[in-house]
């Protein structure tokens, strides 16, 4: 039976420090899949983070090949591209508890569905407010396995 491990990214739309945080996702991403039998990684498309993380998977995926892993693109609710993304994500994913959220409700309960479902979450998580925040406070809480890749100086970091 596959050993699938599931990790999910969630993080600040904004990203500052571009570099630092695509080299730190581009070393744990290919970690993981060098080291996994299977990896299924979550990612939204709400901002910039989201846009690093499937960059960095592709890029992996190109250097190791997609036999033992899968992009996923997790989405808040239906859109009308769907066909666009498929292209580009090996999956799309709209998980059906997610149909009858209101939309304004819809990517906090799209994030829950990643903390919930995710072996890991890699975050990157630079101040106490805001959804990144809420969403690392809520995975701690729960006991979830997190990495924050953002600059050491964050508080969160663990």
């Amino acid at each position: 039976m596959l050993d699938i491990f599931r990790v999910g990214f969630i993080g600040h739309r904004e990203v500052s420090d571009f570099r630092y945080i695509e080299d730190r996702l581009d070393a744990v991403i290919g970690k993981l899949i060098s080291q996994k039998e299977f990896v299924e990684f979550y990612v939204g498309r709400n901002g910039e983070f989201d846009i690093m993380v499937a960059s960095s998977v592709k890029r992996r995926q190109r250097d190791f090949g997609t036999y033992n892993n899968s992009l996923i693109l997790v989405l808040p609710y239906p859109v009308a591209d769907t066909e666009s993304y498929e292209k580009f994500y090996d999956e799309v994913l709209l998980p059906p508890e997610l149909y009858k959220v209101h939309y304004k409700a819809a990517i906090q309960k799209r994030n829950d569905w990643i903390i919930y479902n995710s072996d890991l979450l890699i975050m990157h998580v630079t101040r106490e407010k805001g959804n990144a925040a809420k969403c690392m406070k809520k995975a701690i809480k729960i006991g979830k396995k997190i990495i924050n890749i953002t600059a050491p100086k964050s508080p969160f970091l663990r």
